[in-house]
């Protein structure tokens, strides 16, 4: 739901029940906001005002897309500024389609380089089985920078992701779309990112999804992986990953967890020199 933000919290929680109720009846199995959609991604460098912002997890907020989720039998991954102590979390929870919260992720790698050091960041990775009344997937979260380290992929494949929401609010340009391209790429599942469209600051749409099947069959060439991008534009934008296509490739082909040798990365066991 690449959309743009409105002035308050209220207005965040009107516009975003409609554009719930809009993707589902557009055939949406589940909903992906933008990053921190609560607040549009606003983060003030004063203590005060980002604490005024924040909301927590039992909020009317959160809450009112569980009540939808349930309502529309369609899951929605919400985002939102997270109260917290000692400083609020970039956080999205995933209710699935009865309204039950099935994941809850807040972002580890926060872009304490710029306006995100005012937050604290995730603490571990989480995978879930998601139940769209048509299948059962098992469903990860990464958040925009989270994108830029293999880790964050990589370990949601090992415990078990076929696909992964990633909330954004960033100029998707081609090295960004890149980067998500070879975490679909490498690990052989789907990447789902919502980004907010043309309009909101330092964004620029290009939502996409990248289903991580490189190979249709044994006799064709390389196939694009990324099977939608979206324009600039505000909007509800409907992609498709197709699980039989994707599971079956997972089976066939060589990468993801196949051929590692994690006993030789042992440096990457280890803190940071």
């Amino acid at each position: 739901m690449q959309l743009l933000p409105e002035e308050d919290l209220a207005g965040q929680l009107e516009k975003g029940k409609k554009a719930c109720i809009r993707a589902k009846g557009m055939g949406a199995d589940v909903a992906l906001f933008p990053e921190m959609w609560s607040d549009g991604y606003r983060i003030p460098q004063d203590r005060e005002k980002l604490e005024s912002l924040a909301v927590d997890e039992d909020s009317d907020f959160v809450r009112s897309f569980s009540t939808l989720a349930a309502e529309l039998k369609m899951a929605i991954a919400v985002t939102f500024l997270e109260k917290h102590d000692p400083k609020p979390l970039n956080s999205v929870i995933l209710f699935d389609r009865n309204g039950e919260e099935k994941l809850h992720y807040s972002k580890v790698h926060t872009c304490d380089f710029d306006e995100e050091k005012m937050l604290s960041s995730g603490e571990d990775f989480f995978v879930t089985e998601l139940d769209t009344g048509k299948d059962v997937i098992k469903v990860g979260s990464m958040i925009c920078f989270d994108r830029e380290f293999p880790e964050s992929a990589r370990i949601l494949m090992l415990m078990g992701a076929e696909v992964i929401l990633a909330p954004n609010a960033c100029p998707m340009e081609i090295n960004r779309l890149s980067a998500l391209r070879t975490r679909a790429y490498e690990n052989m599942l789907a990447v789902a990112t919502c980004n907010y469209p043309e309009g909101q600051p330092d964004c620029n749409g290009h939502s996409s999804l990248f289903d991580g099947v490189a190979w249709a069959d044994d006799d064709a060439p390389s196939r694009d992986m990324c099977v939608f991008e979206a324009p600039g534009d505000e909007g509800i934008y409907i992609a498709e990953v197709d699980m039989d296509l994707l599971r079956k490739y997972r089976e066939d082909e060589v990468m993801g967890d196949k051929y590692r040798h994690p006993d030789r990365y042992g440096m990457l066991t280890g803190k940071t020199l």
